[in-house]
């Protein structure tokens, strides 16, 4: 088949992109959105899906989260349709689209006989606003029911039971929920307002006897503040559940008397984030993705987008793949603007990428924008050395970030690099400190450094550190630059 999926059809807002990638009983499944196009390909057939369940065509949309999970035979995927697709057209500086006929979904794929059913479906119908999309869907085996995580949306956020065979849904959580993973016989979700404040809380199901409890999230491990831990993806290992935000990290597990710490990982105070992508496990490890691009304003109209703009659109560094193995965190990959979904099929790494973001609402178009495709890696990328990588922050951000308790940055893993260095181009002097550790579980704080910075440049060979490192500033300094070279 041809894995690369150029700009067609589909009215919504920038790209979507390949999500649900999931290779189960012979069968690699995948949704293009916003094509809303359900692709199944076996060795001697491939069949492509429109919603037509969901609804009349044209449709659009898919799903943008990665909403899938498999049950014996078959593969259950979700998100959100079109079913019809109305573009409104543009004018008067606005290009809109019409929600009246989005849709929530789950489906069903019996692999054993290549059919597909839908279990459920939910539309608010209203011309601005939507039911919450599916953006998570976890089995639990005990209930033999599919939980489904909503936060996308304006109405029926939260988590839910979806009995699969019947297709009654049920409300077990009201708090708007993006993201779960399952540790031992518990499920963990990330609950917040994620395009708001960011991770706010882990609420977790006892799956066996019902029973709900709420952790809060514990501190950053340098011993600094984080800011607005959007989150992105949730994955299960070692008996402890990790959420990856944007600027870090949350590992742990309460039931076990392990708070969730704060690791801070790539954070520049920029839209760079672990969004729209799954964490995949991996070889006894997890396999994620932090991405350049994965959201931005296209044309900002009023001064608050035309400073959410600038953040979203400031590209620092290539997209990563890292692998976690505690207490090690590598980079095993250098990518484009974005990787939306990552599988494992036949001793093969599957990833789907883009090279364009979701965009506002706007600035519809009625055609996907972005160019897609899928790369087939080797698994071997794990034990080789990783890729000469490097990272170029406008200090202004960490800088504005001071103002609202921020400011450290970083977060960088130098595990397989033998030359790692920063450049500091600084506009005026200044104290630099750089905080070492590791993914050391249960958690340990880190040590610090401090260095003397002049102005203008100055070089800090970073062979003498290990693990991961952060950096702070001591004073602010908005026409300074950084650079980060692994190599």
């Amino acid at each position: 088949m041809n894995y690369r999926f150029p700009p067609r059809y589909g009215p919504e807002w920038g790209s979507g992109g390949i999500f649900g990638l999931r290779y189960h009983n012979e069968v690699l499944y995948f949704t293009v959105a916003f094509e809303a196009e359900a692709h199944f390909v076996k060795e001697d057939s491939h069949r492509i899906y429109e919603f037509e369940l969901v609804g009349e065509k044209p449709t659009s949309g898919g799903d943008t989260y990665n909403a899938v999970d498999v049950v014996d035979e078959f593969i259950y995927f979700g998100g959100w349709v079109h079913a019809p697709a109305v573009y409104e057209g543009k004018g008067n500086g606005r290009s809109t689209i019409n929600f009246v006929n989005k849709y929530s979904h789950v489906h069903e794929y019996d692999t054993e006989n290549d059919s597909i059913r839908l279990v459920w479906k939910e539309s608010i119908h209203h011309p601005t606003d939507w039911a919450g999309e599916v953006s998570d869907i976890i089995y639990n085996p005990y209930t033999d029911e599919l939980l489904l995580a909503r936060e996308d949306g304006h109405q029926n956020l939260g988590i839910y039971a979806l009995d699969r065979k019947k297709g009654k849904i049920k409300l077990l959580n009201s708090a708007p929920s993006p993201k779960g993973t399952i540790v031992h016989d518990t499920a963990f979700f990330g609950v917040g307002k994620n395009f708001a404040k960011g991770l706010e809380e882990i609420h977790a199901l006892d799956m066996i006897t019902g029973r709900w409890e709420r952790f809060p999230l514990g501190e950053s491990v340098d011993g600094n503040p984080y800011l607005y831990p959007h989150i992105g993806a949730m994955g299960s290992a070692y008996n402890r559940a990790f959420a990856f935000v944007r600027g870090g990290l949350f590992v742990g597990n309460p039931l076990n008397d392990e708070p969730f710490e704060f690791f801070r990982l790539f954070d520049f105070y920029t839209f760079y984030a672990p969004f729209r992508v799954n964490a995949l496990p991996l070889d006894g490890g997890l396999l994620v993705a932090y991405n350049a691009h994965h959201d931005g304003i296209y044309k900002p109209r009023t001064p608050e987008e035309m400073d959410f703009a600038k953040l979203t659109n400031t590209i620092v560094g290539p997209s990563v793949l890292i692998y976690i193995s505690p207490p090690m965190i590598k980079i095993v990959g250098s990518f484009g603007a974005r990787i939306t979904s990552m599988e494992k099929a036949k001793g093969k790494l599957l990833l789907g990428t883009n090279t364009t973001p979701n965009t506002g609402a706007l600035d519809a178009t009625p055609f996907d924008t972005g160019n897609k495709d899928i790369v087939i890696l080797d698994e071997k990328i794990l034990q080789e050395r990783p890729p000469a990588v490097a990272f170029s922050v406008p200090l202004a951000y960490p800088s504005l970030a001071m103002q609202k308790g921020g400011g450290t940055f970083g977060g960088i893993p130098l595990d397989g690099y033998k030359n790692p260095r920063i450049i500091i181009y600084a506009s005026r002097d200044n104290e630099l400190t750089i905080y070492e550790y590791d993914l050391t579980l249960p958690p340990a704080d880190a040590y610090s450094d401090k260095f003397d910075i002049k102005k203008g440049k100055n070089i800090i060979e970073l062979e003498s550190f290990s693990g991961i490192v952060s950096f702070r500033l001591k004073e602010e300094d908005f026409k300074g630059k950084v650079r980060i070279e692994l190599r």
